[in-house]
């Protein structure tokens, strides 16, 4: 791929649709993660991006092992690692050598439950280019250059007013309209939602992207400089450029200013500064949206919070909340569960948003260049959700409890062919998993393998057989039935006796219908 080459032509066409189940306002990771859920699972979305091309540059480039999960069951996981890597360790220079070496990402062994464990480093341009491509295989578009400029709710759905490039307005009638428009989101102020959060210290950084000769891709070159400042360059995976953060006291983003902050504080010369692609001045800010819905309005990543870039926590949780939205939305348009359930969105969204907030800022304020597994996200759940309901007792220490994340397990199907639990997770359905024998009868629950999927692990006619131990050790050795989310976590944690009636009453929070209504 050519850097940020993604530009289809801009603004409005005339196949429009005039009505649509959702319009995504911000085509990112977010605006596009979203999209894909929502197309794979049969809706209409309908993604606009204001500017004529996805964004360009680097930016963000933390794709943690949470959100590698979540990219494996939208389909996207094998072509992001195929553009990414592993972040090498820091090499300070000094003197015009490096003279010394440290990690600064802790490397960590994958486990059976837990197969990605350690950071990808990922341009956050090519995170767009694999989404935007996997949005479009599944048969959905972004369209480009084209603007939200108004909109009005009432109680059945929302009507936006759109402008193309060329000037030209249409609307649009959406049942729900998803704003992820970014840290100064339109949307948000049109809303009137206020957003606040902690002061981080002042002080501003330039951002770019760089060609740059003479210096190893090994390494993550640091320059300390004597003012407390530093010049970084990050050899970016998958390119042959280098992104390089700037903080001294220039803050312009000209290819001119660049290259003379580089031959001023770094042994580089300016003949080996070949080209500067990319350029933008970033200024830390931290804050956190008041709500993240009002009616039929909801706000996603930097749109309902905004992180200091320390810990590379922002594109992953805006990531997780396209997930989260993403699922519940489907369930509400297409097999007619209540309203409400989009209530849980925010109930859920908001308090992980605001403890990585505090995560992100203490990283920020401290200056610790340390990054652990504590990071990964892996431990996020929702154990205080509306949604959650854990109806077992004494759970061993160690075993998932209801709200927690589903860990993944390898075993085999029936007929001995290896498997893994994420495989019967992967789809936008829910997972009914039994452990050992239970009384469980699937003819009194939905057929539709769409909304849910049954599987066996042990008992009398097992689907998957735990040949080496894995399940039990991730999930206990005790017979249970667990319903899992389409979000990976467990909704619902039963004793295996009276499965059925346990199991029908779990599903009655998701289903009013039971039977899926027409796309679109």
């Amino acid at each position: 791929m050519e850097l940020n080459n993604v530009k289809e032509p801009a603004g409005v066409t005339g196949d429009l649709p005039t009505t649509v189940d959702v319009l995504i306002a911000g085509a990112g990771p977010t605006g596009l993660a979203l999209a894909i859920d929502l197309t794979r699972r049969g809706l209409r979305a309908l993604l606009v991006e204001r500017q004529d091309r996805l964004s360009p540059g680097a930016r963000g480039t933390g794709v943690q092992p949470r959100t590698q999960e979540v990219f494996d069951d939208l389909g996207v996981l094998d072509a992001v690692r195929a553009v990414g890597g592993l972040y090498p360790e820091l090499g300070f220079w000094e003197n015009g050598r490096i003279a010394r070496t440290a990690e600064m990402i802790e490397r960590v062994d994958p486990t059976p439950d837990r197969p990605y464990s350690n950071a990808l480093m990922v341009p956050q341009f090519r995170t767009q280019e694999v989404l935007h491509a996997r949005l479009r295989e599944l048969g959905g578009t972004v369209l480009l250059g084209t603007e939200l400029t108004a909109f009005a709710q009432d109680s059945d759905g929302v009507t936006a007013q759109l402008r193309g490039a060329d000037g030209a307005e249409y609307s649009v009638r959406a049942a729900y309209l998803v704003a992820a428009d970014g840290g100064r989101s339109t949307v948000r102020r049109a809303l009137g939602i206020a957003m606040s959060g902690p002061s981080l210290p002042p002080g501003a950084a330039v951002l770019a992207d760089v060609r740059v000769d003479g210096l190893d891709r090994d390494h993550w070159h640091r320059w300390v400089l004597p003012d407390h400042g530093f010049i970084s360059l990050l050899p970016l995976a998958g390119t042959d450029y280098f992104q390089t953060m700037i903080i001294t006291n220039s803050t312009d983003t000209s290819p001119e200013a660049v290259r003379a902050e580089l031959t001023a504080h770094t042994h580089l010369d300016a003949g080996q500064i070949r080209e500067v692609l990319w350029s933008s001045l970033f200024r830390p800010k931290a804050g956190l949206a008041d709500a993240f819905r009002a009616g039929r309005v909801f706000l996603a990543g930097d749109a309902a919070h905004i992180h200091s870039p320390a810990g590379g926590q922002g594109l992953n949780t805006s990531v997780q909340d396209a997930y989260n939205l993403g699922w519940k939305l489907g369930q509400v348009l297409r097999y007619g569960a209540p309203d409400t359930l989009l209530d849980s969105y925010e109930a859920e969204r908001r308090p992980i948003a605001e403890g990585i907030l505090d995560t992100s800022t203490r990283l920020h304020t401290s200056g610790s260049l340390r990054r652990g597994r504590d990071l990964h996200q892996l431990g996020i759940g929702y154990p205080d959700s509306p949604l959650t309901r854990e109806l077992r007792t004494d759970v061993p220490e160690g075993v998932p409890h209801a709200g927690d994340r589903a860990p993944d397990a390898p075993c085999a199907t029936a007929d001995g062919t290896p498997t893994r639990l994420f495989d019967a997770f992967r789809g936008p359905h829910f997972t009914l998993l039994t452990l050992g024998a239970t009384d469980l009868d699937t003819s009194a629950l939905p057929a539709d393998p769409a909304l849910l999927r049954v599987v066996r692990v042990g008992g009398p006619a097992p689907d998957l057989l735990d040949t080496d131990g894995h399940v039990r050790d991730a999930y206990g050795s005790d017979p249970a039935v667990l319903l899992i989310r389409p979000d990976g976590y467990l909704a619902h944690a039963a004793p295996a006796g009276d499965a059925t009636a346990q199991v029908a009453a779990a599903l009655a929070a998701y289903v009013g219908t039971a039977v899926p209504q027409p796309a679109g």
